[in-house]
């Protein structure tokens, strides 16, 4: 095992230690942004009728291609079609049928023209009146061809596609309600640190409350897990060694934050060994250099940093992606975008530095990356604050106002490309 690895070997490492979980068949309203695992069929053709995409007048398109301002074409309105109705009669060349947004186009007809543009000459627009047109009309004109969205028996989802909040809208109109999917990864989440309390509890001395626990598990839920926080783990070997044992024993996933660095009271590293199969230990970044990752008792334990913001990063970087590949989701990273930097930032530190930033636009429609002036590892409100990462390359080439850096979109789903 190499002592330090890169970020993009660390990523493919917990990667591969990771498949799809089981499927499962979940309502229509649960798959909402999962990843169907089948390819989706639709029953009936989409839509099932060619019906108007207005209301208007559906006519034969050749009886208006001369109408012209100065001479106009009236036609005889016979009929009235709302949606939900049907209208099978005859329909002469001089004539039209009145029509509303979604009923179905009387046979033969083959434009609409919306009201808008049609004068009453005589009545008031409804059958037996006459109606006066001054253009002509496209033939298909406002007019929705039967099957213009789907075939009856045709996919309409891939298997691997997420699942939108249109595209539950359009499943059910194709006839599904019931989705297969891929199960939620079960996350145990255990934060490790005697001077660790509640966060329903006032700190005494040397104590502070738990906010890595609250922090993680919002993000396993955001990345479509169902997380589990559980018991706060004291400074002990042995303590801890049963509460990862035993959360590997119930869940697919376990991530511990704190005791991940080489202290006499860091024993993350030291348990996994024993317990398992010790993978990795430091990653080629800041903030999160200390990143322990291994495998006890076939499942995935995750060891992150203490320090809240360094928890933050080695998540985002490394164990979202694990999670999504659990799910399904064919992409892993998120993404990202080249700014111009605000301010000068020096750098001093080899490694890959994540700078939480906020992305804005200026006058000149320009990118611009402002880092936050404080990156201490230590702050989860520098990052409630940001909506990206600058990224500053490994080495010690520092950079001016106005370098071009790239950013990593947070709160952006990975399937946007940009």
């Amino acid at each position: 095992m190499t002592e330090m690895i890169s970020l993009e070997e660390a990523r493919s490492l917990v990667l591969s230690h990771v498949e799809p979980l089981p499927t499962e068949t979940v309502p229509l309203l649960d798959v909402v942004g999962r990843v169907s695992a089948d390819a989706l069929a639709s029953d009936i053709d989409i839509s099932p009728f060619a019906h108007s995409a207005m209301d208007g007048y559906a006519l034969f398109a050749a009886d208006i291609e001369q109408a012209n301002e100065q001479d106009p074409v009236q036609l005889k309105v016979i009929a009235e079609v709302a949606a939900g109705d049907w209208y099978d009669g005859p329909v002469e060349r001089g004539e039209c049928v009145r029509i509303m947004t979604g009923a179905p186009i009387p046979e033969a007809l083959d434009t609409v023209v919306k009201y808008e543009i049609v004068e009453p000459v005589e009545g008031d627009g409804k059958p037996g009146s006459i109606v006066s047109f001054s253009a002509p009309a496209k033939i298909g004109s406002n007019i929705r061809e039967a099957g213009e969205e789907a075939k009856a028996g045709e996919a309409i989802v891939e298997a691997g596609e997420v699942i939108s909040c249109a595209g539950i809208g359009f499943l059910a109109g194709c006839g599904i309600t019931s989705v297969t999917t891929y199960e939620r990864p079960r996350v145990a989440i255990i934060s490790i640190g005697s001077e660790l309390v509640d966060p329903t509890e006032v700190p005494t001395g040397g104590k502070i409350r738990n906010s890595n626990s609250y922090a993680l598990a919002a993000s396993v839920q955001a990345a479509g897990g169902v997380p589990d926080i559980l018991p706060i783990v004291e400074d002990s070997e042995d303590a801890l060694a049963d509460a990862v044992k035993t959360a590997a024993a119930t869940h697919d996933f376990v991530i511990t934050s704190g005791g991940a660095s080489n202290g006499d009271f860091d024993f993350i590293k030291p348990v996994v060994e024993r317990l398992g199969e010790l993978l990795m230990t430091t990653v080629n970044m800041r903030p999160g250099k200390a990143q322990t990752f291994g495998i006890v008792d076939g499942k995935p334990v995750f060891g992150l940093p203490g320090n809240p913001a360094a928890a933050y990063v080695g998540f985002e970087m490394i164990i979202r992606p694990a999670l999504r590949k659990m799910q399904g989701y064919r992409y892993f990273e998120r993404p990202r975008i080249k700014a111009k930097l605000s301010r000068d930032v020096k750098k001093n530190d080899p490694r890959r530095i994540f700078l939480r930033s906020t992305l804005y636009k200026n006058d000149e429609g320009e990118y611009i990356v402002a880092p936050a002036k404080n990156q201490s590892s230590g702050l989860f409100g520098v990052i409630q604050r940001s909506n990206c990462m600058a990224i500053m390359p490994e080495g010690l080439e520092s950079r001016t106002a106005g370098s071009v850096v790239e950013c990593v979109l947070l709160d952006v789903a990975e399937e946007l490309s940009l």
